[in-house]
């Protein structure tokens, strides 16, 4: 098949039963083909639900008497070795294998492959087989089943597009599933990066895409809204809306075209990182690894930003963890343990001030935390954490109600007029500071114990202990001098 792109029609007996494309723009078919399901691709997820609303739609056509059946698009990259992987389309098509093979069809190469090596999720690839068995045992008599069976077989219909680009093959994959709605902005972000990857090798392509897919998606969206784009904007001095397709520009970064002195010191930086840490340096001299990343420096377009997003991805799972933070361990710090108590998850202002505290150990640990820390970075550490607590339950302490509006005045110093004490940019202190020593010495003068006149928090029962746990965060501002106390 010659290169670029190529659209076709196929029947899902030809592609299933006969390996091949019914038919390509060209007006011929593509025969002996080789379906496969990359190591990239998500597992197979469809539920038996799922596969009988599938049947229940094909029966409906059948007996309205429609002549075709258009059940979606299939998007393939034709690679070197002559596959044809599937980048979307693959839920739909196990799910036909599975129905065909139900229906005594076969054999059907496609799902034979191996299931270990191609993600199938083998709970539901059982799950839905025997559920089509039950269902077609039950429902038809012989001959209901050879009408059904030819109907799938040739009037059931697969769009087909073929490329031989894999950044353009995910390009038509965002497309395709922003039909009829929109698309998170962080699988924006995706669709672009992957362009920027054109002149990289399929197999990078494919490792990055198959990184990026094996992230919690939904931890993934909460990652770039809630706290990558807040903290850049915070750092700056800015409020932080919410993360659009209007402002994903922050994460675009610099590409291999920019040739402005900033974008050149910043891919330098990049480079010269990039090369250490993969050379015998680190071995030999016994350095420790150089971070390539800084959350307030422009991103690298292409692979870089898909590092990146793992990256900060594995420090924030961390730190909501309380396993360590990047090295750190902390499970044992007496202000986590209060913090993880339930009654501190629940709620739109328990959440938002934890993830305000959150936010500012992950841009404290960006900044100064080595890989491998030293006593000293451990204190550092510790008493970082105490100022950043002090300072995001002092808001919590000082309004009966949190929401979004409160925090984003709090985080910029917009209180002082209401009496509120401890509202300050964190971010902005922590960005300009150069050292450990010198933020901690700045917070110091900033963070001032709490009055009993500020507190608007519900103070019953705000002094008990169990198992040596604060149940109350007041109680700790208490015992360690930040309120005076009731």
């Amino acid at each position: 098949m010659a290169n670029g792109l190529t659209l076709g029609i196929s029947t899902i007996g030809d592609l299933l039963l006969q390996n091949k494309i019914s038919m390509i723009s060209d007006g011929s078919s593509l025969n002996d083909i080789n379906l496969v399901i990359p190591e990239y691709q998500r597992p197979y997820k469809w539920s038996a639900k799922n596969a009988n609303q599938l049947l229940d739609d094909i029966e409906e056509s059948k007996n309205a008497n429609k002549e075709v059946y258009r059940v979606g698009t299939l998007i393939l990259h034709h690679d070197e070795h002559d596959n044809y992987n599937i980048v979307d389309g693959q839920q739909r098509t196990i799910t036909f294998s599975l129905l065909l093979s139900a229906l005594k069809q076969g054999p059907i190469s496609f799902i034979s492959q191996k299931l270990s090596s191609n993600s199938f999720n083998l709970h539901n690839v059982m799950n839905n087989y025997r559920a089509f068995g039950r269902r077609i045992d039950k429902l038809f008599d012989e001959k209901d089943i050879k009408d059904l069976t030819d109907y799938i077989i040739n009037h059931c219909e697969l769009i087909i597009v073929i490329t031989n680009d894999l950044s353009e093959a995910f390009q038509f994959f965002d497309s395709q599933n922003a039909r009829g709605k929109s698309l998170y902005p962080h699988d924006l972000l995706k669709a672009y990066h992957l362009r920027e990857m054109k002149d990289i090798e399929v197999s990078e392509i494919e490792h990055v895409v198959k990184m990026w897919e094996e992230l919690n998606q939904k931890h993934l969206s909460v990652l770039f809204n809630e706290y990558l784009y807040r903290l850049k904007e915070w750092i700056k001095g800015n409020k932080a809306g919410e993360l659009t397709e209007h402002n994903i520009e922050l994460f675009k970064g610099v590409n291999s075209r920019d040739n402005h002195p900033y974008a050149q010191y910043y891919k330098g930086a990049f480079s010269y990182a990039y090369e250490l840490n993969h050379s015998h340096v680190p071995f030999v001299t016994g350095i420790q690894d150089v971070s390539p990343f800084q959350l307030n420096a422009p991103i690298i377009a292409g692979k870089p930003f898909f590092e990146y997003t793992k990256h900060y991805f594995d420090i924030l799972a961390d730190i909501q963890n309380n396993d360590k933070y990047e090295g750190y361990f902390i499970n044992d710090n007496e202000i986590v343990k209060t913090l993880d108590l339930r009654k501190y998850k629940n709620g739109v202002g328990n959440r938002i001030t934890r993830l305000m505290f959150d936010t500012a150990i992950l841009l404290y640990v960006d900044r100064f935390c080595p890989s491998i820390p030293s006593r000293t970075d451990l204190e550092y550490l510790d008493q970082f954490v105490v100022f950043t607590f002090v300072w995001a339950y002092s808001m919590r302490a000082q309004y009966r109600n949190v929401g979004w509006q409160v925090a984003q005045n709090y985080v910029m110093g917009e209180v002082s007029k209401e009496g509120i004490v401890n509202g300050f940019n964190i971010y902005k202190v922590i960005s300009e500071s150069d050292s450990p020593s010198v933020l901690l010495s700045r917070l110091a003068d900033m963070v001032v114990p709490l009055e009993n006149s500020k507190i608007k928090a519900n103070m019953e029962n705000y002094n008990e202990d169990v198992d040596g746990v604060y149940q109350n965060y007041l109680h700790y501002f208490e015992v360690h001098k930040f309120w005076e106390g009731r």
